[in-house]
C-alpha cells in the first residue's frame, strides 16, 4: 500500500496523509462520530496505509496516546483544580471585575491578549490555556461579548510566546542548535512577537467572533462560575495565586540560564520546583489555603470542589490523548521526514527556507516542538553556509513556521475546541486560522526586520 500509480514513496505517504485527515474531519464534523474514536481509527488507517507494520502501528498508538497525556493529563486536572478554587472563592470573579474596570468592557480584550503573553512566557501553552480558562468564561460572562472575542487574544499571547520567546523549550532548541546569542533573540522576539499577538489577538478576534458564535460547555462554565456568597478576595493574593506557577517556573528557566550546567544546589532546587508538575502542585496546595481556608471554606467544601471539577476534564484528556496518537503515526510513518525533504529541495532566502521547513513539519505532525526540532536540526547545514543571516532572526523563523496552521493532528486543537465548546469547523476558523495569522505576520516582521540588522 506505500505506492500510489507509480510515485515516489514521498509523495504517496503525503498522499495518503491527506486522504486519512480529510477521512478524519469528515468523520467528526459530517458523520458526527466521537473525536477520539475517529483520531484512533484516522492513526491506524494511516500507519497501514504508509506502509507501517500492524505490530508498530499499535506501538505507536499507545506510545503517542501515552507520551502526550503523561505531562497534559496531569496539567489538566491539576490546573482544573487551581481553576476551581479561584471560581468557588470568587477569585476569578475578582480579576474579572479587576479588568473590565481598569480597561473597560470594550477593551478588555486588549486586556485578555497581554495577560495571556505575560502568564505564558514561562509556562507551557497548556498549561497557559488551564490557568486562564476560567478567567475567559468568567469576563465573557460578566462582559456578555463572546468567548472568541475574549479568548483569541489570550490564545495568541499564549501561542506567541511558546513558539518566539525563550525560555520557552521550542525556542531554546533552536537558540543552541544555530549557536545564536539568547539576550538578542529575546530582545528580537519581543519585538516581533508583540504586534504579531496584537494582530493575530485582539484585531482578529474582534473579527471572528460576528461569525463564530458560540456558547461555553455548560458543565465547564458552570464549574468555573462564582457560586459563593461570601466577600470576593483581595486582588492581590488572587493575582499572586494564579501567578504562582508562573512565578515557580520562571525561576526554574532564570536558573538553567544563569547555571546552565546545573553545578549547585540551588539551580537544582529551583529547576525541581519549576516543573509544570511541580509548580502546578505548589500552586493547587497553595490555592486550597490562600483561596479555601482563608475564604471560610471547611475540609469538606474543599475536597468536594477538587473532586467534582475533575468528570469535566476526562472526555478533554481521551481526545488529547486521541491526538496524540495520531500525531506518533504522522511521525513514526516518516511523514515528517518526507515533509522535510520536500522542503529541502527547494533553493531560497534562508530565512524563508526556516520558517517553510517548521510549518510543513508542524501541518505534518501536529507539534510545534517536534517541528521546531526538526526544522533546526535540518536549517544547521543550510545556516552555515549563509554567514551574513542573522541567526537570532532564523530562530525566530523557525519558531513562527513551528506555529503555523495547528489542525486535526494537534492535540491543542482538541483542548481549545473542546474547551471553547466548538465545532471542528468552527475551531478551523478560529483557533486555525489565528495560529496561521500569528505565523505569517511573524514571518512578515522578521523578513522585514532582516533589512534593517
Amino acid at each position: 500500500m506505500d505506492s500510489i500509480f507509480g510515485l515516489s514513496h514521498t509523495a504517496t505517504m503525503l498522499i495518503w496523509t491527506l486522504i486519512t485527515i480529510v477521512i478524519l474531519i469528515v468523520l467528526i464534523s459530517k458523520y458526527k462520530w466521537n473525536p477520539f474514536v475517529s483520531l484512533l481509527i484516522s492513526a491506524l488507517m494511516l500507519g497501514l496505509l504508509t506502509g507501517m507494520n500492524a505490530e508498530d502501528v499499535i506501538g505507536s498508538i499507545t506510545g503517542g496516546v501515552g507520551g502526550t497525556l503523561g505531562t497534559i493529563a496531569i496539567v489538566i486536572g491539576l490546573g482544573t483544580m487551581l481553576g476551581k478554587m479561584m471560581a468557588e472563592s470568587g477569585g476569578a470573579e475578582r480579576i474579572a471585575t479587576t479588568l473590565v474596570n481598569r480597561f473597560g468592557q470594550k477593551r478588555v480584550h486588549w486586556a485578555m491578549m497581554i495577560v495571556g503573553f505575560i502568564v505564558g512566557i514561562p509556562v507551557f501553552f497548556e498549561v497557559g490555556v488551564i490557568l486562564l480558562i476560567p478567567i475567559v468564561f468568567t469576563v465573557a460572562r460578566k462582559t456578555g461579548l463572546s468567548i472568541i472575542k475574549i479568548g483569541i487574544p489570550i490564545l495568541a499571547g499564549l501561542s506567541t510566546v511558546h513558539g518566539l520567546v525563550p525560555p520557552h523549550p521550542a525556542p531554546m532548541i533552536a537558540i543552541d542548535a544555530f549557536d545564536a546569542n539568547l539576550g538578542m533573540t529575546i530582545f528580537y522576539s519581543i519585538l516581533v512577537g508583540l504586534p504579531t499577538a496584537i494582530i493575530a489577538g485582539p484585531v482578529f478576534g474582534n473579527i471572528i467572533s460576528k461569525r463564530v458564535q458560540v456558547e461555553p460547555p455548560a458543565e465547564l462554565a458552570e464549574q468555573f462560575s462564582l457560586k459563593s456568597e461570601r466577600e470576593l478576595p483581595g486582588f492581590g493574593i488572587t493575582l499572586l495565586t494564579i501567578l504562582l506557577p508562573v512565578i515557580l517556573m520562571l525561576a526554574g528557566s532564570v536558573a538553567i540560564i544563569v547555571d546552565p550546567a546545573v553545578t549547585n544546589g540551588l539551580t537544582h532546587f529551583l529547576t525541581f520546583i519549576g516543573n509544570e508538575i511541580v509548580a502546578l502542585l505548589i500552586s493547587v496546595v497553595f490555592a486550597l489555603f490562600s483561596l479555601g481556608f482563608a475564604r471560610g471554606f471547611n475540609k469538606s467544601e474543599i475536597s468536594k470542589f477538587t473532586s467534582e471539577c475533575l468528570a469535566p476534564t476526562a472526555s478533554i484528556i481521551l481526545i488529547i490523548g486521541g491526538g496524540g496518537a495520531f500525531k506518533q503515526v504522522l511521525i513514526d510513518s516518516g511523514v515528517g521526514n518526507a515533509i522535510a525533504e520536500l522542503a529541502t529541495s527547494i533553493n531560497i532566502n534562508v530565512i524563508l527556507f526556516a520558517w517553510l521547513v517548521a510549518a510543513l513539519i508542524r501541518v505534518a505532525t501536529g507539534s510545534a516542538t517536534v517541528a521546531m526540532t526538526t526544522a533546526a536540526g535540518i536549517v544547521a547545514p543550510v545556516l552555515g553556509m549563509s554567514p551574513d543571516v542573522s541567526v537570532e532572526l532564523v530562530v525566530l523563523a523557525t519558531g513562527a513556521g513551528s506555529l503555523f496552521l495547528s489542525h486535526v493532528n494537534d492535540a491543542g486543537f482538541w483542548m481549545i475546541k473542546e474547551f471553547f465548546n466548538m465545532s471542528v469547523s468552527q475551531t478551523l476558523k478560529t483557533w486555525s486560522v489565528m495560529e496561521c495569522i500569528l505565523s505569517v505576520v511573524a514571518l512578515i516582521l522578521i523578513l522585514l526586520l532582516s533589512f534593517v540588522i
